[in-house]
């Protein structure tokens, strides 16, 4: 089929340069329009006050996920592992969540909060050309210090537990549900409370 095709066609050169930056600035209006590229919005998420980012988070994996298997099983598209160094990842999550919930963006809601005129995002920005560079000329000393450390080699759940992707996709999904439940009720009893208390100072 002539459209199935041309979605298989591999994007390179010119073309993959063009792509990158589309998708790119659409990501960034998105973000932008959700509300993660303000600062207050991904600080209150770890104080558990503003769950946007959670929300966005599990709907973007969610839908992102379905969306790779349905087109991994039609033969669309190929799994890309990382292998799942276990201590490589475990660090660096912890120095990543320290440096959100102080920096108070991510990499991705960084850019676009400089691009909208934040002016502490820029300053943040360079921060993570520091670090990425300090990365870089250590990588050798991690390649062989930290990265061997809990190395399971390139493994999905469905490899190391033998549950089909299916399956774990469809719990993910069972507790994403739950997850939205208890938050949506949550905000529900939040706005009441607010509305009595405003009510009664009147």
């Amino acid at each position: 089929m002539p459209f199935l095709a041309a979605v298989a066609a591999p994007v390179s050169g010119s073309s993959a340069l063009i792509a990158s930056l589309v998708f790119g600035a659409i990501f960034g209006v998105l973000l932008h329009r959700g509300g993660v590229a303000h600062y207050n919005t991904i600080v209150n998420q770890f104080r558990f006050r503003d769950f946007t980012v959670l929300k966005i988070m599990m709907t973007a994996i969610l839908v992102g996920g379905l969306g790779v298997l349905a087109l991994h099983s039609a033969g669309l598209a190929n799994y890309h592992i990382k292998a799942a160094n276990m201590l490589g990842v475990t660090l660096g999550a912890a120095i990543f969540g320290v440096g959100m919930v102080v920096y108070g963006y991510c990499p991705g809601t960084a850019i676009t909060a400089a691009a909208s005129g934040s002016l502490h995002a820029l300053v943040g920005l360079a921060g993570l050309l520091v670090g990425g560079t300090l990365y870089a000329f250590s990588f050798p000393w991690i390649a062989q210090h930290v990265l061997p450390v809990g190395a399971l080699g390139k493994v999905r759940l469905p490899d190391v537990t033998g549950v089909p992707a299916l399956v774990w996709f469809a719990t993910l999904l069972v507790i994403a549900a739950v997850v939205f439940f208890l938050i949506e009720r949550a905000e529900r009893r939040t706005r009441a409370a607010v509305a009595t208390v405003d009510s009664e100072s009147r």
